[in-house]
């Protein structure tokens, strides 16, 4: 089978619409949902008796989505190619009762998910986008993308000390944003999101529900080699692996060729507080989806542990450049850059799954798309972040690789990239597709 057309800098401008239209996990499956369909994909429902015909389905449940892509002649033991990611972002999530306020200013309650960089949510323009759940069974997206919300910072003339001593912040106190002037009442917000939905006064019963910027993505820079922008960790890494699982089957359909893989994209919730939860990679989806796509087309579990043998996982997710003016928190002889290609993250304690093998992989599918690659190992003296790698590998017994893209400001509100590599990225994940 030729080789896809590859991915250029037109990749990351559609990346930036990707991030601009998915300010939270169920958007992004959305918006991920939506790009498949047009591919050719078709949704199916985890309720329902699954037929083992060739094509592209996929399956959505909550933040997350499990799609897929049978080739003509695949087998009930054909192995799979899995990219996996993760569509959840540290942020700001409302709590079940949001309507707060002190001293003639209306505030909305909110919890810290996962580890944001505090700092990077204070004085900026937040919008409120998320779940509902409504009173008939059904639920609703909802994005108001426009200044709603603010978490004003203490003015400097009222703590001199910041300055000298840094910022300190209670997640409690200090990071409760305003909205408005008045007094609070139990269901202002509520009330003014159905308005906003156009839906009828108690048609809401639950939400799932998150602060964002408001601010787009943008290039940066003098040349315009740098990408700023929200939620790259790690949407970026859905966005590439949705347009590498795409390139694959129209280019595998259109040929009629035959694949030697099932090429899948895994995007999970929860990866940034455990991902402990039924849409997380800790979780049952993947194995589920996986395990009844083999006895949709007629096997046996003897013919589902040969295809699990023979599987391999990409973990495709967000890494650390080496940031210039603090470069020695970093490994003195690895310092992953801009623009330099993909990062290949080892760990030899595990908290990354790479091995030996998992490195040969991956430097065969950086060849075959002619794609740069970097190696990334943390210093020794700090600990070291994970991934759904490890889990991947650990809970269903497949070979998995832990790659991804390096950045800087990594949990930040607004995340900053080579405007190059998500191309690069999304070029070594069709290749590995491709098998």
């Amino acid at each position: 089978m030729s080789y896809p057309a590859r991915f250029d800098r037109g990749h990351t401008d559609d990346l930036m619409t990707f991030l601009a239209a998915s300010p939270t996990p169920y958007h992004a499956v959305a918006n991920a949902a939506e790009r498949l369909e047009k591919a050719g994909f078709r949704q199916v429902a985890e309720t329902d008796a699954w037929d083992g015909t060739s094509g592209g389905k996929f399956v959505l449940r909550g933040g997350a989505i499990v799609a897929w892509y049978v080739p003509e002649g695949a087998g009930p033991h054909t192995p799979y190619r899995i990219v996996g990611a993760h569509t959840d972002s540290p942020n700001l999530r409302v709590k079940p009762q949001p309507d707060t306020g002190a001293h003639g200013w209306r505030q909305v309650a909110v919890e810290i998910y996962g580890g944001p960089l505090l700092n990077s949510w204070l004085d900026r323009d937040l919008g409120l986008a998320g779940r509902l759940a409504l009173r008939d069974g059904s639920t609703r997206l909802i994005d108001i993308d426009r200044p709603l919300l603010r978490v004003p910072q203490l003015a400097v003339h009222l703590d001199r000390s910041v300055s000298t001593e840094g910022l300190k912040l209670d997640k409690q106190r200090h990071l409760q944003p305003v909205w408005g002037l008045g007094d609070a009442h139990e269901g202002d917000l509520i009330a003014f999101l159905e308005e906003e939905a156009g839906l009828q006064p108690g048609e809401i019963t639950g939400w799932d529900l998150m602060t964002h910027s408001v601010e787009p993505p943008a290039y940066l820079g003098r040349d315009k080699d740098l990408l700023a922008g929200p939620r790259m960790d790690n949407l970026l890494s859905v966005h590439a692996g949705t347009a590498a699982l795409v390139a694959v089957a129209t280019a595998a359909g259109a040929a009629g060729s035959e694949l030697p893989y099932i090429p899948v994209l895994a995007a999970f919730d929860h990866e940034e507080n455990g991902s402990q939860s039924d849409t997380g990679a800790d979780g049952p989806l993947l194995g589920g989806v996986l395990e009844r796509s083999v006895f949709a087309r007629g096997g046996t579990y003897e013919d589902r542990a040969r295809s699990f043998a023979g599987t391999v996982c990409l973990s495709s997710d967000t890494g650390h450049a080496v940031h210039p003016n603090y470069a020695e928190r970093h490994d003195p002889t690895h310092h992953p850059r801009a623009n330099g290609g993909p990062i290949l993250k080892v760990n030899v304690n595990n908290r990354y799954a790479t091995d030996g093998a998992g490195r040969a992989v991956f430097t065969a599918a950086c060849e075959k798309a002619g794609v740069p690659f970097q190696s990334f190992v943390s210093n020794n003296s700090m600990p070291c972040g994970t991934t759904i790698g490890p889990i991947t590998a650990a809970r269903h017994g497949i070979k998995t690789i832990d790659i991804g893209v390096a950045i800087l400001s990594m949990h930040s509100v607004r995340e900053l990239c080579g405007a190059d590599d998500p191309f690069l990225l999304a070029n070594a994940l069709v290749a590995f597709l491709e098998g």
